[in-house]
Order: C-alpha cells, then structure tokens, then sequence
C-alpha cells in the first residue's frame, strides 16, 4: 500500500531560488558571459506560497573557478555589477549608511563566510566619528553576531537591538547556504532583497532577518557550502546514469581509448528509462524526486542524513570570503 513521506525538513534543505523553481516556468532569466551564468528571479505572492520562499528579487551567480586570478577578478567584476544594480533598486543613496553582518560560526570552516567576509570589508563608521571620512567613502560598520549555540540569544533579536540603537540606512547580511546540488557547492552567489533565515539550509531555521523585522532595506549574500547526504547520494546515481549511456554509446569510440577517464558530463546525453533500469534494477525505474524521498526515509530514521562539504573548502571559503569582501567595497566605496 503506498504511503506518502513529510518531507517538510527535507525540502528546505535548499536556501537557492533557482532551485525551489525549478519545476516553475517562464520565472527566470538567465544570462551567460564566458562560463559564468547568471540567473535573475523574482518571486511573487503566489509563487512564494507554492514554493515556500520568502518573496523578492533574486540574482544568482554559477561559475566554475575564481582560484586563479583571471577567473577571480571576472567573477569579482559580475558580482560588483550585480550588486550596484540592487542598491540602485532600492534607491540606496551614495551617503547612505550601511551595516554589514557576517552571519555564522567562525569556528566551523563551512560556516565562517560570514566572519571572514567582514576581515576582508573596509570600516569607515570611526573615520565619519572623527570627521576623518573622505567623500568617494561611504559610512560603514560591521557585526559577527556569532551562533545562538555559542551566544544563546537569537540572533535576529541581537541584530535587531543594533539596528534599533545606530540606525544604518540600510543592511547586508552574509552567510553560509545549502544546496541541493553537488555542482553549485562554493561555485554559487546569490543576492536577494528579501532577507534571510538563518540556518534554514540545515533544518536549524531561525527567526528571519529582513524589511519586516528591521524596517529598513536588507540585502542577504550567501554561498552554499554544504549539501545533505540524500542530495550526494541521488546525484551520484543520476552521474552513474549518464555513465552508462555514454559508455554504451561509445564503446567504439577510439578517441575513449585515448582517454584514461572521459568526462561524460560535457556530452548530451539522453538517458532513457530501459538503461536506468537495467543498471539498477527497480531504483532505475524511479524519477529523482521518487529517488530522494526513498533516500529519505532509508537515511533519516538512523541519523545518517549528514551535511557535507569539499574537503578542501577551508581554501575555498577564503578565496569566496575575499571576492566578497573585496567586491562590497568596490560596491560602496568609489574606489
């Protein structure tokens, strides 16, 4: 007898837009410069009830690389543009002042984007104090909250506080996500106006921080750093699929033979339902979302459903931290 699955804690599991909209058409645009795509949302009342995002415009940077220079600085350069165009969408003036949060744990590698952001981003508040403030500077100051685990206070009612006594024009938040693919993991920025949950990608949803509880404009910038084990697992799957596709249509192949390990991935590859399942039998036959709820309910119930990142995600992390870091100041400052 079938049974359906709640896969509520699941579902959430994802702070990328581009992926709660997946399967909605005819809600995006996307643009590609070179390798890099960047994909603009904007999600409505309706859709935000459908898809459980909070509703607001949505820009999403996909690239491949920013560990060498070149591919850094034309990252950097989309992210600076992208990011001017919100301020301009808020009517953000250039003598406004702005607070810059870096949300997360410092001491937990995945979750320190924020903190190390705000190493890398230019403080000027003091220098305005003491009337020491060029005019190409804007007014900025900067908070690392910290985790509820280590503070016990909920940081949305901490920065709140803040706000309330120092009263920035507006705010940019910072943190770590989570993705529900491999392939986004340290290779994805998003930008929204619509605020933040914090910990809301790990199934820990705090209050949210935004327009509504700070009344003033807030920008959230996020990475995804980590995936769950149910998205490692049906992704993998999916990859053994396109495999045996490719090898199968390529078996004659000379140029194959050539190659130790061809990398299936840059061919179309159609995958048929006759291939799936005689790779895998009865799991062959079921779609991903079919895949990922029995992956659910075999992963969930003995605590096996881990978050998990690259293991060399401390280097990755301070390449991103700095690209942020050093992109908000070329966004704020005239410099």
């Amino acid at each position: 007898m079938k049974h359906s699955v709640d896969l509520e804690k699941y579902q959430i599991r994802t702070d990328l837009a581009i992926e709660s909209i997946k399967n909605i058409d005819d809600i995006s645009e996307e643009i590609i410069e070179d390798d890099i795509k960047i994909t603009k949302v904007i999600i409505d009342e309706k859709i935000s009830k459908e898809i459980n995002k909070k509703k607001g415009n949505y820009v999403t940077i996909e690239f491949l690389d920013i560990t060498d220079s070149y591919n850094y600085e034309k990252v950097k350069n989309i992210f600076v543009r992208e990011f001017k165009k919100f301020l301009n969408l808020l009517n953000i003036k250039k003598d406004d002042s702005c607070l810059i949060i870096g949300l997360g744990n410092s001491k937990s590698t995945p979750d320190s984007l924020g903190p190390l952001v705000i190493n890398n981003v230019l403080v000027t508040n003091h220098l305005f104090e003491l009337d020491e403030l060029d005019k190409d500077y804007r007014r900025v100051s900067v908070f690392c909250p910290g985790v509820m685990g280590q503070t016990g206070l909920e940081t949305s009612d901490i920065i709140t506080t803040i706000v309330g006594k120092f009263k920035p024009d507006f705010v940019i938040i910072i943190d770590a996500l989570a993705s529900q693919s491999i392939d986004r993991v340290n290779k994805t920025i998003q930008m929204t106006d619509s605020g933040i949950h914090p910990g809301s990608g790990v199934g820990n949803s705090r209050k949210e921080i935004s327009f509504e509880t700070l009344h003033i404009p807030c920008l959230a910038i996020g990475i995804p750093t980590v995936v769950d084990a149910i998205t490692i697992v049906s992704d993998t799957i999916n990859y053994m699929h396109k495999h045996y596709t490719y090898s199968k249509l390529n078996i004659n192949n000379p140029l194959n033979k050539l190659i130790a390990y061809p990398n299936y991935l840059n061919e179309k590859i159609t995958l048929n339902k006759k291939d799936k399942e005689t790779l895998l039998g009865i799991v062959g036959t079921l779609d991903d979302s079919e895949i990922k709820q029995l992956l659910f309910e075999v992963l969930t119930p003995i605590g096996y459903n881990m978050m998990v990142t690259p293991k060399e995600v401390d280097f990755l992390v301070e390449k991103l931290s700095l690209l942020i870091g050093n992109g908000l100041n070329e966004s704020l400052h005239n410099i």
